[in-house]
């Protein structure tokens, strides 16, 4: 019997994980456009082809950054993508998890369950301790998805990123190693 290898470094029932590659511009971009109404104010991804050549250079080649696309097993289709930007290493093991569902798969719990594949994958082959997530207090749907993972709350830092032009307010929420398990 052959062996086949899955495209995902980790799967659950609905959703796999892969990392970014250059190949994927044009479904993300198109996802990203399609979705515009859902992310504004809270989020801008790339929605041009130049624009995500940039954004998956920096997911691909540095090393602080590690970017994962959650996608739908049953066609592969791209439902959202997880990032853990600002990785630290050392004393911290830890990064600051970014993310965003595209507008097709919104409210269906696939970034839920895709969110739960980073977790144990940073946790484990990736040797992290901390993930941190910082999400604007009016961004609903971010803050259940960090609550319902398991993240605690664990302070609010008031202009603390520049998004749409302003300096915005964000709630900090963490989980670790010790949590999850």
């Amino acid at each position: 019997m052959p062996h086949t290898t899955s495209r995902y470094l980790a799967e659950g029932p609905r959703v796999g994980i892969r990392h970014f590659t250059y190949a994927d511009g044009a479904e993300f971009t198109a996802r990203a456009r399609e979705s515009k109404d859902l992310h504004h104010p809270w989020l801008f991804p790339p929605a041009t082809e130049e624009a995500y050549a940039a954004y998956a250079e920096r997911l691909i080649e540095d090393p602080e950054r590690v970017g994962f696309l959650v996608c739908e097993k049953d066609d592969g289709a791209v439902a959202g993508f997880i990032n853990i930007n600002n990785i630290v290493r050392g004393g911290f093991q830890s990064g600051a998890l970014g993310y965003g569902a595209f507008a097709h798969a919104a409210g269906r719990g696939l970034m839920r369950e895709g969110l739960d594949l980073v977790i144990g994958h940073a946790f484990g082959p990736m040797r992290l301790h901390r993930l941190e997530i910082n999400a604007q207090p009016g961004n609903a749907a971010s803050v259940a998805l960090a609550r319902g993972a398991g993240f605690r709350l664990e302070g609010f830092s008031p202009n603390m990123i520049y998004i749409d032009g302003a300096w915005r307010d964000h709630e900090r929420w963490a989980i670790t190693a010790e949590m999850r398990a």
